[in-house]
Parts: structure tokens; sequence; C-alpha cells
């Protein structure tokens, strides 16, 4: 997106509002921004700011479906579109029920410590010019809570540190221009941490 589009994408994130020349609008709760990337295509395009990369929750890499799978996609979609018909499953004061049963997961001491020192080990890391912020941190703690809840725990433990580690922090990471000119990439070298801490 241009630079202005962008601006007011980060108004929305951070501050859960948006501006139309002169009003300012709270948005509703819950409110989240998905996006796409397609790292291949980037003429006409705007890199994103590291501020607003660091807004974004997690960075998930979806790849391409199987062939069982893309098999299935063509059967849905042969007749009609599926998305014409879909239905929503929950409503937004289930998902706010959700966010706040997720903050009663227990992290230990140890564990939350864990979570300091693999965002702390970014800041540290040769490679990485810029690591990863105390948002990260934050993200990182929350995102294994909802992984504890998801895998029907009411304690986080060790491996869900790891587990969300690469999602929250790769967005994050800018790595060093010799890093990157060796290959190394920042999914790379955040994997490298957490493995080393």
């Amino acid at each position: 997106a241009t630079p202005r589009t962008q601006s007011a994408l980060l108004e929305a994130m951070q501050e859960r509002q948006v501006t139309v020349d002169i009003a300012t609008h709270a948005l509703p709760r819950p409110f989240r921004v998905m996006a796409t990337q397609r790292p291949i295509e980037l003429e006409g395009t705007f890199p994103l700011p590291e501020a607003q990369l660091d807004r974004f929750l997690m960075k998930v890499a979806l790849g391409y479906p199987d062939e069982s799978s893309e098999n299935d996609m063509l059967l849905r979609f042969e007749r009609s579109d599926p998305l014409e018909t879909l239905e929503a499953v929950i409503g937004p004061e289930d998902i706010l029920a959700m966010q706040e049963a997720i903050r009663a997961v227990r992290v230990e001491a140890s564990v939350r410590q864990y979570v300091v020192n693999v965002c702390r080990a970014t800041r540290a890391h040769d490679d990485i010019l810029l690591g990863a912020s105390p948002r990260a941190t934050l993200a990182l703690y929350r995102t294994c809570q909802a992984r504890a809840a998801i895998n029907g725990r009411d304690f986080v433990i060790p491996d869900d540190v790891k587990e969300m580690a690469p999602h929250v922090l790769t967005h994050r990471l800018v790595v060093n221009p010799q890093t990157r000119l060796r290959g190394r990439l920042p999914g790379d070298v955040a994997s490298e941490v957490v493995d080393t801490v």
C-alpha cells in the first residue's frame, strides 16, 4: 500500500481507531487485521516499516496445499463458490470471552523468564541488526497462553514457546546485510536463537 494507507492502517492497529478528515471513530472489538504477503511481486508496492510489522501478532507461511487438498479444492469450487454460503460460527462476544479466558492460563516464573530470554537473545545476536521488541515479548507470551489453551491446558510449557517463537519473531527481526548475503533469513536466525537459549 502507499505510505498514506499504511499510516491509516497503523492507526487502526495501534490506536484501535480510524480518523477520517477530523472525525475519529473507535473500531469495534474485536478488531483484527489480516494481510497476505507475496514477496515475489514487489513492483508497485511499498515495504512495510518495522513499526508496522511489529504490530502484526504472527506471520504464518501457508505454502502450497498437498495434492489431495488441491483436488478437494477443485471439487468444492466445481459448481459454486462455497464462500458465498459461508456463515459465522462464533460471535464477537464469544471471541472476547475467549481472549479473556486465555489471560487466565498460568505461566510459571521459569517459563516467563524463558520467553524474556528468547526475545532478549535476538537483540544480542551477531546476525541481527534489529531484534525483538518488548511488543514481541508480549506477543510471544500471549500466543503461548493461547496455544496452551487450544491444547487443553491451563498452563504454558516450554514447548509452547519453542513452537510459537518462529511465528511471532521472524517478521520482526532485521538481519545484517552480510547475514542476508550469506543466504540466512530471519527465520533461520530465529530458529537458531530458540535452539540455543
